[in-house]
């Protein structure tokens, strides 16, 4: 890392400050900016910042009896860099760049409730079976405006072109790529500045929706470094161009909500696809991994549906998936299995929001796979047609926060995959998130009972 560190400094005289970010239980950015002059003390010796970084709900609040606040002290933890984070910020002109982090003991041992370790962690489980995953991330996000309407919800914002407000609902509109072209085009240089592999980007059904998709690779880990990347990047290049994005997954009650896309296939150790098949449902192997992702979904939608907001994408008929099933292009379902040729088989797992973290949604997953290829299991028969019509085979998934809280903290599966420090943190910070969401009266509630109470 120092090699990497001076090689950076070296080409870069203009350099002041570098940004070390650290992604919590959320997926939010926390960290510092530091001066150059303490660049090599802490990536040498790490950057202290305390353990309740990983204690903190989407707001900030230390949830105490996670016991990383106030009973520890809020005791410190060296933080440090990750190789191959170090980038330049393209959309600061002060000299700055910036690096990811995670947490570690005091001893140098990973901190077990960092994400990013549980992941490497489930990452390790493959190699004995000579194995690897390769791995796509699909993001979806909202473009709005910066003034929020007066009851301080989200709107679309201007077009930059003409500068009226849409809210007509158009997929794939070339003219919505056309009018926020300047903003999308910054977003895809910075994505190439700072080494985030973005392909294609499309419009999306809501007005000011985009998604873009990021190069699959055979590094699951680089995977989702790439990928909060990205959503740094969107929302700071959004900024600059007088909008706000954002990846809560449902802004607008009447439009599309965004999701996180993962496809997965896995190579073997001479890279050859083990998901390969002329049949279009791939090889057992395949089918085995589909029945380890379905068997285990349910228990995973407190991950995959962190926040109040997330349930509100759960719906029939809006490409959300209401039951743990697969289909052959199909996007109603759980588990898509993408048209391809018979080489590049793959699943891609519609579950997940674009707010949540993507070092958890990955590590359920590949945890899901890996149970597939213990338990030998084949899936049941793949739906067809109308999947909110069709007799479902999976199991329904939870549809609510407090359930999906509950079936996650009674899962035994949860807890070995995840260790049970991350399986105790996330736990306690989702239940204070959803006992102080439910704790407050809104105007919606009072409109509707206080008339007839």
């Amino acid at each position: 890392m120092l090699n990497e560190l001076d090689a950076f400094l070296a080409s870069r005289p203009g350099l002041r400050f570098i940004d070390l970010l650290l992604h919590d239980l959320n997926g939010v950015d926390r960290g510092k900016r530091i001066d150059l002059a303490s660049a090599h003390g802490t990536y040498s010796h790490g950057l202290l910042l305390p353990g309740s970084m990983f204690a903190l709900d989407v707001p900030g609040e230390t949830v105490q009896e996670t016991g990383l606040g106030f009973e520890e002290g809020d005791a410190d933890r060296p933080c440090r860099p990750i190789t191959g984070t170090l980038v330049d910020v393209p959309w600061l002109d002060h000299g700055v760049a910036q690096a990811q982090m995670t947490m570690h003991e005091r001893d140098g041992a990973p901190f077990a409730g960092d994400p990013r370790h549980a992941m490497a962690r489930v990452l390790a489980q493959f190699e004995p079976l000579g194995l690897k995953p390769v791995v796509a991330i699909e993001l979806e996000f909202y473009l709005i405006d910066r003034e929020r309407t007066a009851a301080g919800l989200p709107q679309p914002p201007r077009s930059p072109i003409t500068g009226r407000r849409e809210y007509r609902t158009q997929i794939n509109s070339m003219l919505d790529l056309d009018e926020y072209s300047a903003v999308l085009a910054a977003i895809d240089a910075a994505c190439r500045t700072q080494n985030v592999p973005s392909t294609t980007a499309l419009a999306e059904y809501g007005p000011g929706q985009f998604e873009v998709n990021l190069h699959h690779g055979n590094d699951a880990l680089l995977a989702c470094d790439q990928a909060v990347r990205f959503k740094r990047i969107v929302k700071c290049v959004a900024r600059h161009h007088g909008m706000d994005a954002t990846f809560l997954p449902k802004p607008y009650a009447d439009m599309a909500g965004s999701g996180l896309h993962v496809h997965v296939s896995l190579n073997d150790a001479a890279g050859a696809n083990v998901f390969a098949s002329d049949s279009a449902l791939g090889s057992a192997l395949m089918r085995h991994a589909a029945a380890g992702l379905l068997s285990t979904m349910a228990e995973g939608m407190a991950i995959f549906a962190p926040l109040a907001n997330s349930w509100r994408r759960f719906r029939p008929e809006a490409y959300v998936p209401l039951t743990a099933d697969w289909s052959v292009n199909n996007r109603g379902a759980a588990l898509r299995v993408p048209v391809s040729d018979a080489a590049n088989r793959r699943l891609e797992h519609r579950v997940a929001g674009a707010e949540a973290n993507p070092y958890l949604v990955m590590t359920w997953i590949l945890g899901g796979i890996l149970k597939g290829l213990q338990d030998r299991h084949l899936p049941h028969a793949p739906l067809e047609g109308n999947v909110y019509h069709t007799q479902a085979g999976g199991e329904p998934l939870p549809r609510y926060w407090p359930i999906a809280l509950d079936r996650f903290e009674r899962s035994a599966f949860a807890g070995e995959l995840l260790g049970s420090t991350l399986h105790r943190l996330y736990s306690l910070v989702k239940r204070h998130e959803l006992d102080e969401f439910n704790s407050h009266v809104t105007p919606r509630e009072c409109a509707t009972y206080l008339p007839a109470l």
